[in-house]
């Protein structure tokens, strides 16, 4: 099949507006199919082009830029393909939550309608509400397919102004699905959001114009670290560390994290974090450890101490919410912190850790999100001290609940149990080659943030589904099974892949033995 990365990343663009036209004209149900087949045969293509290695595609751009190309091979691959497996789940998720969502809405700006000609109210309101809900499911998901697009062409990106516009994409439909669809202070919190991410996007830009008119060229095959004048490819270095760290929502410019993942509509939440802050790793994997080697192995202790400063921050934080979604976008700034410390192990394992860490992430804290989304539809609160004895009322949300948070933890059969046993196991092996005492002392906290990784997802585990049922909560029901359903894929997906972890790093380990030239 020809063009295939490009038709994946921007047939969602291209056919976005069918998405919004289904929702008004036909209804949710057609928005929402039509996303999801569209997404599943992007997912599909993405897949089969996987298989067989390395694959790319390049084409003219302009010469003031260079070359638009998309590239998936070992360090794209497992991104991509997570990405758009979480999107094409999330649109069914969708459904009855953005409903509950938008009747929500509906009441709050709506609720006053009255008519002067005698009519029911109740029918008008029907009747208005039904019609608000179409037309909201089809700008939804037109936005969702955008966001899906923007994620995906920054980690195919073979250019750094190609990477840069990407970049940015993503940004505008999350902000605007967090501005008209989030909770709370939500116009406020999208506008902290954007201009928090939007700063780290413009320091990142700094650093890439100064290495693409140091180079001459933007395209990713032309960067030379050994073309870029030293002063310069430092200054740059860290000025893309810091705009990724944004992404990252690593320790110091974590700020916005908790409000954004906490307001934003839960399915989007799910994206947010799961998929579009680790894209922060990707890019300091693609751009520093890839294409500046020398300085990388500069800046990498740097990398492992602010690891570990963020997986403490954000546990000892998640440690301490009553809300369960900012409990989770806590462990979402914790869960980043690793992905810091293996990317500054300077060891082929903890890179590869590094990148199952993203997966395994993914999985995991997308399942819990989806938790949360059916405590709100279902339960009516997201206070952890409302919650309790759940188990026995929800047995199927309970058991995906479980499955994400021992997927996060790192315990087997899941996917979490190979990303953090390589991510340790890297960081051991160069503290012991190098004998580097303060690698050493990294290592062990890494291990005792673990610890605390553990504390809080166990005790909020007790807290919502075991113990004592509150009395009011006698007549809860499990979620719907548009919800269900796909927590149930994913609870699968991350199990398979801690059982046969090879379906990635098949990929990921000759890509980081090639870039450490192991």
């Amino acid at each position: 099949m020809d063009y295939v990365l490009l038709q994946a990343v921007f047939l969602p663009l291209l056919l976005s507006p069918l998405a919004y036209i289904l929702g008004r004209k036909v209804g949710t149900n057609a928005a929402m199919w039509f996303t999801f087949g569209l997404l599943l045969y992007c997912t599909v293509i993405l897949i089969e082009a996987s298989i067989g290695g390395t694959y790319e595609e390049h084409y003219e751009w302009t010469t003031l830029f260079g070359e638009f190309g998309f590239l998936l091979d070992g360090l794209a691959a497992p991104f991509a393909i997570i990405i758009y497996v979480l999107c094409t789940i999330l649109v069914i998720y969708s459904k009855p939550y953005m409903i509950h969502k938008f009747e929500h809405l509906f009441k709050e700006h709506y609720q006053q309608n009255t008519t002067s000609e005698g009519q029911s109210t109740a029918i008008i309101e029907s009747s208005a509400l039904k019609t608000y809900i179409n037309n909201q499911s089809g700008l939804y998901f037109a936005m969702f397919l955008v966001f899906a697009m923007g994620m995906l062409g920054t980690v195919l990106s073979t250019n750094l102004i190609e990477f840069y516009i990407f970049f940015e994409v993503m940004l505008i439909p999350s902000f605007f699905l967090i501005a008209w669809y989030g909770d709370g202070a939500r116009r406020r919190i999208a506008l902290m959001f954007f201009f928090w991410t939007h700063v780290g996007a413009v320091v990142l830009l700094l650093g890439f114009l100064a290495i693409g008119l140091s180079v001459g060229s933007f395209d990713f095959a032309d960067i030379t670290e050994s073309e870029i004048p030293e002063d310069i490819v430092v200054i740059s270095a860290v000025a893309i560390i810091l705009g990724l760290g944004v992404k990252l929502a690593a320790f110091i410019f974590h700020v916005w994290l908790p409000y954004a993942h906490g307001a934003a509509p839960t399915p989007i939440s799910a994206l947010l974090s799961p998929a579009m802050i680790g894209i922060g790793a990707y890019g300091i994997f693609r751009l520093i450890i890839e294409f500046l080697p020398q300085t990388y192995s500069d800046l990498s202790i740097v990398l492992t101490i602010w690891g570990v400063a963020t997986m403490f921050y954000g546990g000892a934080m998640a440690l301490m919410q009553d809300d369960f979604k900012r409990l989770l976008a806590y462990s979402s700034i914790s869960q980043m912190g690793y992905l810091l410390f293996g990317l500054g192990s300077l060891s082929v394992y903890g890179l590869a850790g590094a990148e199952m860490m993203y997966v395994s992430h993914a999985l995991g804290k997308g399942l819990l999100f989806m938790t949360a989304g059916v405590l709100i539809v279902n339960v009516g609160t997201r206070s952890i001290a409302k919650l309790g004895g759940l188990a026995g009322k929800m047995p199927i949300t309970a058991v995906c609940a479980v499955i994400g948070a021992l997927t996060i933890m790192g315990v087997p059969p899941t996917s979490g149990f190979m990303g953090e046993w390589m991510l340790f196991y890297g960081a051991l092996e160069t503290a012991l080659e190098e004998g580097n005492d303060l690698r050493s002392i990294m290592f062990a906290l890494g291990l005792v943030a673990t610890a605390l990784t553990m504390s809080y997802l166990l005790w909020m585990l007790k807290r919502v589904f075991f113990g004592k049922l509150p009395e009011n909560l006698s007549n809860v029901k499990d979620g719907n099974w548009y919800m269900l359903a796909p927590m149930m894929v994913l609870a699968g997906f991350t199990i398979v892949v801690g059982i046969y972890p090879d379906i990635f790093l098949s990929q990921i380990m000759p890509y980081m033995q090639g870039v450490l030239g192991v």
